[in-house]
């Protein structure tokens, strides 16, 4: 399960890749077990499970004693390397239930107002995942790229979350393990690849656990929102203002459910629902991917170049066209170029197209790279767009977004799936979400049935009774956050007030849409949200 904002494939990554998010999840493999998102056309009726009836508590107005010393820290703001920037260190308790059992060190940075105007104090940002670098987000796109007005009136702040990236990285294997585990078959065909997937799952768990046993136990969401409740206090701000692009709706919102009274303006852009269960979560995913891919597809077939159909071609011809390459793939793998020898087999292939769902400016470099694979005997480009998506460098490092992910999303929601059996069962569902997609995210559903750490959380709503007004957006088409979340989430909170973009793409600030940037720089500079029912095109 993944969800992040995800940067262009062919440029320098906004989020940590992902969330990634953006990304979603893992060799295909790593690439659904990291996702948590999907987009649907389908109905927008709201659907829950038992335990969704559940709703998020808040917490008490007052801090306990000993929490105390967390609230009153002093940050030491240093230089970061990267100019305009300052970076510091906050922490807080590895345990909220045990403040005394140690501490975590959470990596902040932040780009301090540039005015002119009346400075409206600290603008947290977190591009989503679970796994993706705020900081590295702040640093790359949010601080440069955000409006001019927001950026002179916020210091533009951003905190990676426990367990990700420069705050106490969860690890689970070293990059040549993740090379096969990238490219491990997710669909698989006998007992024998059955057994082989399943061994994959195993050991990126066992590596997991090996690392960071203790760790493992406290990177849920809820412990994340309370680490953010710390930095408002010890960055001064009275409330907490927020923009949050996928995963990081989920933790805004969880922070909303918690600290209702502290809430300032929170931005959910691309929301999560936070009432489905993983599996729910993962078929929905899978509707998501395939509605994206038809959008693709009904442009592809429009251009002379268009490797998987013409004028005359369906969405569903095309489809089958794209599954049929997919199976050559699994058979023959081809050359890529790369230098360690990787070539492109399915699990690589799909995690490259799936890469360049999420925008589609990436449509014509998708293009390139499936004329080049199928008609050239050429994978070097879907290859490359695996690598964005699992933000594997040209040294063939590993950031540790999928780490992060599976380490946060086993620990949020029970999993998916225990057993190859209940895989099975449930393929025909998955089959008829998507039957381009869903066969290899049903099984790549099964990751978390192998973690060693029981998750802590299950599916809840999230009201935020007494809350400032809370701006959720969706996008009618997002291939990673269905809109239907979106509208589910502003049903649920007490003040959420739902912005739809009527378009493609995952997420919607700052993707070219005036409408869209203009209601939510309002509501970051003014504090006063769109009127009920706005949409943009």
């Amino acid at each position: 399960m993944y969800f992040r904002r995800a940067p262009r494939p062919d440029s320098p990554p906004r989020s940590s890749r992902r969330l990634r998010t953006a990304r979603t999840g893992g060799s295909f493999l790593a690439a659904a077990v990291l996702l948590v998102s999907a987009c649907s056309s389908g109905s927008t009726q709201h659907r829950t499970t038992p335990a969704a009836e559940a709703v998020l508590a808040a917490l008490p107005r007052s801090t306990p004693a000993a929490l105390v010393p967390y609230y009153d820290q002093k940050l030491s703001w240093r230089d970061c390397g990267v100019p305009g920037f300052q970076c510091a260190t906050v922490k807080a308790p590895l345990d909220y239930a045990k403040p005394s059992a140690g501490d975590v060190r959470l990596a902040v940075a932040r780009k301090k107002a540039t005015g002119p105007g009346k400075r409206l104090g600290s603008l947290l940002v977190n591009p989503g995942g679970p796994g993706g670098s705020a900081i590295g987000y702040l640093q790359q796109y949010a601080a440069l790229g955000y409006p001019a007005e927001v950026r002179a009136r916020y210091d533009m702040v951003a905190m990676d979350p426990r367990g990700v990236a420069r705050s106490e990285p969860v690890e689970c294997l070293d990059d040549r393990a993740m090379d096969a585990y990238t490219q491990t078959d997710v669909t698989p065909d006998d007992h024998k690849e059955t057994d082989a997937l399943i061994g994959a799952y195993q050991k990126f768990a066992e590596g997991c656990g090996a690392h960071e046993p203790t760790l493992l136990r406290h990177v849920s969401t809820v412990e994340a929102a309370r680490d953010m409740d710390i930095l408002r206090a010890v960055l001064g701000d009275r409330r907490l203002n927020y923009v949050g692009a996928s995963y990081g709706t989920f933790l805004g919102a969880t922070y909303a459910g918690l600290y209702p009274d502290r809430v300032g303006r929170l931005v959910l852009d691309g929301a999560m629902d936070p009432t489905l269960s993983a599996r729910r979560i993962n078929i929905d995913q899978a509707s998501g991917f395939e509605a994206a891919f038809q959008s693709f597809t009904k442009d592809c077939v429009r251009q002379s170049d268009c490797p998987i159909g013409d004028r005359n071609t369906t969405p569903q011809q095309a489809g089958e066209n794209l599954a049929a390459f997919f199976h050559k793939l699994d058979a023959h793998p081809v050359p890529t170029g790369d230098p360690g020898g990787r070539r492109l087999g399915e699990a690589l292939g799909t995690t490259g197209v799936i890469a360049a769902m999420y925008d589609q400016s990436a449509w014509p470099q998708l293009r390139d790279a499936l004329n080049a694979a199928m008609k050239k005997n050429d994978g070097a480009g879907l290859l490359a767009l695996s690598d964005s998506y699992y933000e594997r460098d040209s040294k063939g490092r590993y950031s540790n977004l999928m780490y992060a992910n599976a380490a946060v999303n086993c620990l949020d929601l029970p999993a998916a799936f225990s057993s190859p059996g209940e895989v099975k069962k449930a393929l025909p569902a998955f089959r008829k979400a998507s039957p381009v997609f869903g066969e290899g995210l049903a099984w790549s559903a099964l990751n978390c049935g192998y973690w060693p750490v029981r998750a802590t959380g299950e599916p809840h709503r999230i009201e935020a009774k007494g809350a400032a007004p809370i701006l959720v957006v969706g996008t009618t088409r997002d291939p990673a956050t269905p809109y239907r979340w979106a509208q589910a989430l502003a049903h649920q909170l007490s003040s959420g007030r739902l912005l739809t973009y009527n378009g493609d793409g995952h997420t919607a600030y700052g993707r070219g849409s005036r409408c869209i940037d203009s209601a939510i720089d309002a509501y970051l500079l003014n504090g006063t949200p769109p009127p009920t029912g706005k949409r943009c095109s």
